[in-house]
């Protein structure tokens, strides 16, 4: 008789499993068998209400600068003295290295000359002076690293933890973890560049499968939310009076289903975007600033329209953490087919004229955001992050002006609640080819951001088709060297 088939040894084989799974169920239940999930306990009639962090954190609110088309960390904010000694030779180690666009070409310099900025004698690009300007309020993260060079999946790496489309992004977890303080205005707000979204496009600020309230509201300065004003030919009293009535229908179809969520939570979404038709024109009304304000930020500038674009969209977000939104994403640079460079930090092919153009439609606007965020007191409880999807290589593509994709080693920064100022973390080898120094992964990066918030990475989980889901998967761990 074959023995996978004898009763005796399936009722032996069927008890050893039975005690296995018993085992498993009380390490679990004495937490011994690693960190239990916590969920947020979320009242779908009021899906944003605040909600408690996992211990005191030292961020209330986030605000991400995500500069789309990965800017180069060796023209910005990584200084590289070898890069200077040994322009126009070989890499060493790098023989027949080949790239994401094929051949790599000799060692080459900056073409942007570094400074030392303020107490902290930072070294900063010139392509940046303003941002350089800020570096004793920044936090750098010199050794990050990634694992993909190809900028969608690149984009939704740094955004949502994975490269595959369908996985909620750092603002979804936020939102979901902690609502919002602000019951008028979306709890978080994804700005898209004035050109347009980045290559990954709403996967930047998709909800994955949380539930879907928790998408980002995508809006900017000169496009408003869509589908917000009233109707041609509605006044402003029948609108209110037209939407008081409705709500009253909702409440009295509501007692009729009483713990019906999804009906509780339709009505909620109802009712915020009732109270956006006054709220977010209200925040997007940039006429209201005063001129210092509009020409410190560069939102006058008639002589580089793109900037000045840019710069009300950084008014925006300071507006909305001003008025609490938990999660606010602001994107510098667009994907547009034809337009590599110059229309985000894709710089292939020319890299003096394409950044020299993008440049400074970032620095001013995004120096006057932090400084701004600074003299109102806002960066007591707000989480500034600066992020790109991966770095730049050191040498120059063969035959081309400009450096290929380099997810071995890159740059982030951190500045506001909770971080370090004027501090440097890790590094990449003498040439800023690979990360060398504290090695650190973008896992970490988004353990850190969560912990900053007081939520424990590991355990701000959805269980989804099987897996206990999170933002950093089942790597990441803080990186205590850069908290205050």
């Amino acid at each position: 008789m074959n023995p996978l088939l004898n009763r005796r040894t399936f009722l032996s084989d069927s008890a050893c499993g039975l005690s296995g799974i018993a085992l498993a169920s009380l390490l679990q239940e004495s937490g011994l068998l690693g960190a239990s999930p916590i969920r947020p306990k979320i009242d779908s009639g009021q899906p944003f209400a605040p909600r408690d962090t996992h211990f005191s954190g030292r961020a209330k609110n986030v605000l991400v600068i995500f500069c789309s088309g990965a800017c180069s960390h060796v023209d910005t904010f990584e200084f590289k003295p070898e890069l200077l000694k040994r322009h126009g030779q070989p890499m060493p180690g790098a023989e027949g290295l080949k790239t994401f666009q094929g051949d790599q070409g000799n060692l080459t310099r900056s073409p942007w000359e570094f400074h030392p900025r303020g107490q902290s004698g930072k070294m900063v690009s010139n392509l940046v002076p303003m941002l350089g300007d800020m570096a004793d309020e920044m936090c750098f993260v010199h050794s990050l690293t990634g694992k993909t060079n190809t900028h969608g999946p690149g984009e939704n790496f740094m955004s949502t933890g994975y490269t595959l489309d369908g996985f909620p992004s750092m603002g979804a977890w936020v939102t979901w973890a902690l609502g919002s303080e602000n019951s008028n205005l979306p709890a978080y707000v994804a700005i898209p560049d004035p050109r347009g979204t980045p290559q990954s496009s709403v996967n930047n600020w998709g909800p994955g499968f949380l539930p879907a309230a928790f998408q980002g509201t995508d809006f900017n300065a000169t496009k408003p939310l869509r589908n917000l004003d009233r109707p041609v030919g509605v006044d402003a009293k029948t609108d209110r009076a037209t939407r008081g009535f409705l709500q009253r229908l909702n409440e009295r179809h509501l007692a009729h289903y009483p713990g019906d969520s999804q009906l509780a939570a339709r009505i909620s979404s109802y009712e915020l975007a009732a109270k956006m038709q006054l709220s977010v024109p209200e925040v997007s009304d940039l006429s209201t600033e005063p001129q210092s304000i509009v020409k410190m930020y560069g939102a006058d500038d008639a002589t580089n329209p793109l900037k000045a674009s840019f710069a009300k969209n950084c008014i925006l977000a300071r507006r909305l953490i001003e008025k609490g939104v938990r999660f606010v994403q602001l994107f510098n640079g667009a994907y547009q087919t034809g337009g590599e460079g110059v229309s985000n930090w894709d710089g292939h092919k020319k890299i003096v004229e394409q950044y020299s153009k993008h440049g400074p439609v970032l620095d001013q606007p995004a120096a006057a955001l932090l400084r701004d965020l600074k003299q109102r007191g806002l960066l007591k409880d707000t989480l500034v992050v600066w992020c790109t999807e991966f770095g730049r290589m050191p040498t120059f593509q063969k035959g081309a002006s400009g450096r290929d994709h380099n997810p071995d080693g890159f740059t982030g920064w951190l500045a506001g609640a909770g971080v370090k100022k004027g501090f440097s973390y890790g590094a990449t080898d003498a040439f800023g080819w690979k990360a060398a120094e504290n090695v650190s992964t973008i896992y970490d990066f988004h353990a850190t951001i969560l912990h900053l918030l007081g939520l424990d990475h590991k355990r701000l989980t959805y269980y989804h088709n099987g897996f206990e889901r999170r933002l950093t998967d089942v790597h990441g761990h803080v990186i205590q060297d850069v908290l205050a």
